[in-house]
């Protein structure tokens, strides 16, 4: 590649893509992986492969998966592009042919009828199939040791042949929900077409179940949602698609907080009628934590910000943990907040999603003063035990960065949140990056295993891990 990429903070420092695939058989490790420790995770982050335009922005680089095997005490590494049919366009052209969002960021004629799917933006295991998943359009299907593409995933074409005379027949989350007792998938799609919003469930064998449309009350950019084993949660914030009061380029949206915020809350298996709206103030929350029913109760746990989304200015204020409160007969919606420090990307034992649970596992700031929740000021990872009422803190040292936790069980009968976390580390002063294993029983102690990379691995999204033997 001889075209250097624009000067922009998503192309620079460790925003900055890699741009080799490669394998690394055995991965040297300082400590020890536990023995127990067996099967794979993975990470998925935008990684450009050409130089993008000036507006270019974080959310809309080209898929890369990152995968590291477990076995018997030792850790192996590789990485690949998810091949998309964009990913495939600009490799014919040796260029980025994609933009951002809005008119000033279309993409170019070359473009023209190529999915612009980018597959950037979570990995999961589910039905024994590792998708890659994107917010505006069908999972990728890869293989779980070579990562190798298998192609979209359209669930034997129900994706599209359910929905085809539905408005917004592309969206599909990527932020699913598994039952950990059904194995049921639960999912949305969102769109700044009407109706706005979708809602998708596949059963634990892989097939679709149900996807139909349900009605917003306005065009919302709303990332994650929550689920109870009886319900799923809607959060329609005011961050509002409007492409005509965003002529130039970058998302189109526009907070409008008199708006305020709304909660659909859907019956698992209910219906379009079945759905009841609960309001609350104007606020923003990317990624949510668990839900829970406790009979004509619902509570809520996700990461809010106070204003929009990517702002920036002297009121901007990091995320933090809250609660909400529905109660379902009287129709009312009270917020707590857990704590005062900043936290984001949360995850809780998969064995307790949609349920009653104590731990949640999250990135955190202790030196939040001047923190506004950008993914560079994430120096800690936390650890609430809510029952508690208690936040342990793993600090990592001066100048690095932590990445989304990924917590998995010490055994199948361990108590809850008894297990490892892992989450991938931006060494800044070396420029490179480890993958920790922390022992939970341990959290604030040095970590069981630091397993090396000898170069660094870009900030990126969301990841997950895939049980040896499925």
């Amino acid at each position: 590649m001889s075209d250097p990429f624009p000067s922009n903070p998503f192309a620079e420092g460790n925003f900055a893509p890699w741009l080799e695939e490669e394998d690394i058989p055995d991965l040297r490790v300082e400590g020890e992986i536990p023995e127990s420790l067996r099967g794979s995770y993975y990470r998925n982050g935008s990684n450009p492969p050409y130089p993008p335009g000036p507006n270019y922005h974080w959310f809309f680089g080209d898929g890369m998966i990152h995968a590291f095997h477990f076995e018997g005490g030792r850790c192996s590494y590789l990485n690949r592009w998810v091949r998309t049919a964009r990913f495939a366009a600009q490799r014919k052209y040796g260029a980025a042919i994609f933009g951002g969002i809005g008119p000033k960021g279309s993409p170019d004629p070359r473009a023209e009828g190529v999915s612009p799917n980018a597959s950037n933006t979570h990995v999961i295991w589910h039905a024994g199939r590792l998708l890659s998943l994107w917010e505006a359009g069908p999972p990728h299907e890869l293989d779980p040791i070579t990562l190798e593409t298998r192609g979209i995933h359209d669930y034997d074409g129900d994706f599209y042949r359910v929905r085809a005379d539905q408005r917004n027949p592309d969206v599909m989350t990527a932020h699913p929900k598994i039952d950990p007792d059904t194995g049921e998938w639960i999912g949305f799609g969102y769109s700044p077409v009407a109706p706005w919003l979708v809602y998708h469930t596949v059963d634990r064998e892989g097939r679709l179940t149900r996807s139909f449309e349900l009605e917003a009350p306005f065009p919302s950019m709303m990332h994650d949602f929550l689920v109870s084993a009886e319900h799923a949660l809607f959060p329609i914030f005011p961050a509002v698609f409007d492409f005509e009061a965003t002529s130039g380029a970058g998302l189109p949206l526009v907070w409008q907080p008199e708006r305020g915020t709304r909660l659909g809350v859907l019956p698992r298996d209910g219906r379009v009628d079945d759905m009841l709206w609960f309001e609350h103030e104007g606020c923003y929350s990317f990624h949510t934590v668990n839900a829970q029913t406790r009979g004509e109760t619902v509570i809520a746990d996700l990461f809010i910000f106070p204003h929009g989304p990517l702002a920036e200015g002297p009121e901007t204020r990091p995320p933090t943990l809250r609660r909400w409160t529905v109660d379902l007969a009287g129709g009312g919606l009270t917020e707590q907040q857990l704590d005062d420090a900043p936290a984001e990307f949360g995850c809780v034992d998969p064995r307790h999603v949609g349920k009653s649970y104590r731990h949640a596992f999250t990135l955190g700031s202790v030196d939040y003063r001047n923190m506004k929740g950008q993914p560079e000021g994430f120096n800690s990872l936390f650890h609430y035990d809510l029952e508690l009422d208690r936040r342990e803190v793993h600090r990592l040292g001066a100048g690095d960065v932590a990445g989304e936790p990924c917590f998995i069980p010490r055994a199948p009968d361990a108590a809850e949140g008894d297990g490892y976390v892992l989450s991938l580390v931006y060494r800044r002063s070396e420029h490179r990056s480890d993958l920790l294993v922390i022992d939970t029983q341990d959290f604030e102690g040095a970590p069981a295993a630091v397993i090396k990379m000898p170069h660094r691995i870009p900030f990126g999204f969301h990841g997950s891990w895939r049980p040896a033997g499925e």
